[in-house]
């Protein structure tokens, strides 16, 4: 009876430190906590305002796999666009409005709030604005490239 009771007090011990031990843990393999997602200004495929942090991979390598998140101002536009791969975006927080085809207009939008999930094929025209201020975690496989519907729209030539 006393190996038993000694068993279970080592064993719940140990489980308690490795409890105590996880977040830590966690975050010295790839994995992050809300605090610890570094944030920078955004690359210039989108216009200034906007805020990237990159969170697995390189979205500029030649192939692999990414995960990046882009928090967005309220009102932040992105001008219609394609991408050669696929799009996968959750929205973190906030509301973010996506249109499709080749010009921007309000009005058709559909909004998809904190916690909606799309995708976009291959060569897919769409456009996106933030209601609030909005964060979106997308993932795919690189290179990530924006392709401008129309160039005076592509921030990255303007300079």
């Amino acid at each position: 009876m006393k190996v038993n009771w000694f068993l279970s007090i080592a064993i719940g011990g140990a489980c308690a430190v490795s409890l105590l031990a996880a977040p830590r843990l966690l975050q010295t393999q790839n994995a992050f906590t809300p605090n610890a997602i570094h944030w920078v200004a955004a690359p210039p495929v989108v216009k200034p305002g906007a805020q990237f942090a990159v969170l697995e991979g390189d979205p500029t390598a030649a192939t692999g796999d990414f995960t990046i998140r882009l928090k967005m101002p309220d009102g932040f536009r992105v001008s219609p666009h394609w991408h050669p791969h696929r799009e996968n975006v959750t929205v973190i927080s906030g509301t973010l409005k996506v249109g499709m085809g080749d010009n921007f207009e309000t009005t058709g939008m559909n909004a998809f709030p904190t916690g909606s999930f799309a995708y976009l094929d291959p060569d897919m025209h769409h456009y996106v604005m933030a209601v609030g201020e909005t964060i979106v975690q997308v993932h795919g496989q690189s290179p990530m490239q924006f392709n401008y519907i129309h160039p005076e729209d592509d921030p990255a030539r303007t300079k």
